[in-house]
């Protein structure tokens, strides 16, 4: 009986472990019309191998995207259209970052980092509406993890193996 229970303490652990061994998000909430600090945790590299190369696909809705330099990496900020024009800081935004790209460093399998940025949400994204942003992360000899899974309707994050790291839309605060 004892052992039986070890045996199902250490699967729980070892599913604990897996299931949080993706890239996420440190915030899991952020208001519409405020800034948001994303601060990606970075768990692991590829199968053992290191990670060289992270992208970041910027979502609709998030405007005036600006990554924090990082020490041994350098940044690609690709721009783009949005869909639409979102109004910010009462003027219309059409275009705007679309996606970030850290890369020239060498995250060990074994080590931990995050890669920051800031934006704004736009006013117009919904309170209890989810925002994923797909990653993609490339390690040596050709090897790559895509954090690409966005929920279909009536599944969640924990359902996917390589899930996107996401916020959820809260009310803004009463002043």
């Amino acid at each position: 009986m004892l052992r039986t229970s070890l045996i199902a303490l250490g699967l729980c652990i070892a599913g604990a472990a897996s299931a949080s061994a993706h890239v996420s998000l440190e915030k899991t909430e952020a208001p519409a019309g405020k800034v948001y600090k994303a601060v990606l945790r970075v768990g692991h590299g590829c199968d053992g191998k290191p990670t060289i190369k992270l992208r970041v696909k910027i979502p609709e809705g998030i405007l005036s995207v600006k990554p924090m330099p990082k020490s041994g990496w350098t940044i690609e900020k690709a721009k783009g259209q949005y869909p639409k024009a979102y109004e910010l800081y009462g003027k219309p935004v059409a275009e705007g970052i679309t996606e970030l790209v850290w890369s020239g460093g060498n995250l060990a399998d074994d080590e931990y980092d995050e890669f920051v940025f800031r934006a704004v949400v736009a006013n117009e994204l919904a309170a209890g509406s989810k925002v994923y942003f797909p990653v993609i992360q490339e390690c040596t000899d050709g090897a790559v993890e895509r954090w690409i899974d966005i929920p279909a309707a009536g599944k969640a994050s924990d359902d996917y193996e390589t899930p996107a790291p996401f916020f959820a839309i809260v009310a803004q605060p009463r002043s």
